[in-house]
């Protein structure tokens, strides 16, 4: 378990996101080989800034997350895989690692966001239950993992962000979206992530029909 909070780049972040992400999602291609992990590092749904890394780029963010305690090299394959080893490099709980997990792949965002993207990576019973496992995080004697940011004018929920890749810019955070947040285009963004979550399965059948089809 890390003392303090590990300062990781836009792609270790990825890296470590997406690797939780599969071993909740498709525990059967878990670990990831490296073609599968790049390929859920790049995907174009349920991510929030879309990237486009290559297998090098990859290797380098693991080796990081590697001296960090964050991934684990799994051998005893012909190709070689990675785990994540999130909840105990961090020391927090599954729970807690699924709202991390999201913050680290699809950006800031509320807490009723947080447990309709965090569905099929754990079931928060209600969004009270969501904003104690933020609060807890936020609150850490080690270093807060994630802050909440100030609501938007029009905006029913103040969102939320992690911290992974350092101290948030506030101003920055905040001007990335519209300042003005209807009720309909609250529900817009809910639909929206229904499609992502929609998108996300079709991808993921098709990666775990890939590694089927390469052993």
């Amino acid at each position: 378990m890390t003392d303090s909070v590990p300062i990781l780049s836009p792609l270790e972040t990825r890296v470590l996101g997406t690797l939780v992400e599969k071993q909740r999602t498709v525990p059967d291609t878990y670990p990831l080989s490296l073609n599968t992990l790049a390929a859920g590092c790049n995907q174009k749904s349920s991510r929030n800034p879309v990237m486009e890394a290559d297998e090098a780029e990859i290797l380098l963010a693991i080796d990081t997350l590697k001296e960090l305690g964050l991934v684990s090299e799994v051998s005893g394959s012909r190709v070689v895989r990675f785990g994540h080893e999130l909840e105990k490099g961090l020391g927090i709980p599954k729970q807690a690692s699924a709202l991390l997990t999201v913050l680290m792949l699809r950006g800031p965002q509320t807490a009723g966001e947080l447990r309709l993207n965090c569905e099929r990576l754990h079931k928060f019973a209600d969004i009270s239950s969501v904003e104690a496992f933020l609060d807890e995080l936020a609150c850490r004697p080690e270093g807060a993992l994630v802050v909440e940011l100030p609501r938007l004018p029009g905006a029913r929920e103040n969102r939320w962000m992690h911290m992974l890749s350092g101290p948030v810019d506030i101003d920055l955070a905040t001007g990335g979206r519209s300042a003005a947040t209807s009720s309909s285009s609250q529900e817009i963004v809910h639909l929206r992530a229904r499609v992502d979550v929609l998108e996300s399965e079709v991808g993921e059948l098709r990666l775990l029909l890939d590694e089927l089809l390469s052993k």
